[in-house]
């Protein structure tokens, strides 16, 4: 059991660290708008990264639609 703390223990160390990422002062205003009441910045960060992957992937099967990507039926796989 006392292994099982200390991986733990070790595990919350790890996962609390934190980082400093310099945006300019624009950059924090813009930002500033999109923060929530109550809400950290390490939420709206995240928020933010899976908005713009949904968009990613929502271009890219765009693209597949119009024809632009090659596409293989599954019957030649």
């Amino acid at each position: 059991m006392l292994n099982l703390l200390n991986l733990y223990n070790a595990y919350n160390i790890v996962m609390s660290a934190t980082k400093r990422i310099p945006v300019s002062e624009e950059t924090w205003k813009e930002l500033g708008k999109e923060k929530e009441p109550g809400q950290t910045w390490d939420e709206l960060l995240e928020q933010l990264h899976v908005k713009a992957m949904k968009n990613q992937v929502a271009s890219k099967a765009r693209k597949g639609k119009d024809g632009d990507l090659e596409t293989v039926s599954l019957d030649d796989v």
